[in-house]
C-alpha cells in the first residue's frame, strides 16, 4: 500500500474509533474540512508537520499513521454524515 493510502486508511480508522467528526478534526488541525476530506480520499498530500498535528489531535504517535492494515482487513467505516434526518411523524 502506498504512503498516501496508508495515511488515509489510518486517519479514517483512528478518527472512527475515537468518534471524532471530520469537521472537528479539520478545525483542530487548523485546515479546511475539504482538505481533510482530500487527505482521507488520497487526493491531498499533507506535509509531515500537518501529519504530526493530526496524529497529536488523534492522540497517537505519528508512526501510527503509517501502519499497514492486516491482510484482508475491511476498510474503516466512516462516521455517519451530518445531521440526522427528522423521524417521520415527529414535529419540532
Amino acid at each position: 500500500m502506498k504512503a498516501r493510502a496508508l495515511v488515509a486508511w489510518n486517519v479514517l480508522r483512528i478518527r472512527g474509533q475515537r468518534g471524532i467528526p471530520q469537521e472537528q478534526l479539520a478545525y483542530d488541525a487548523q485546515i479546511d474540512r475539504s482538505y481533510m476530506n482530500g487527505i482521507e480520499n488520497q487526493k491531498k498530500n499533507p506535509t509531515i508537520d500537518l501529519l504530526e498535528r493530526i496524529a497529536g489531535i488523534l492522540g497517537v504517535h505519528l508512526s501510527e499513521l503509517f501502519i499497514e492494515p492486516p491482510e484482508g482487513a475491511p476498510p474503516p467505516r466512516a462516521l455517519p454524515r451530518g445531521r440526522r434526518p427528522m423521524r417521520s411523524g415527529k414535529k419540532k
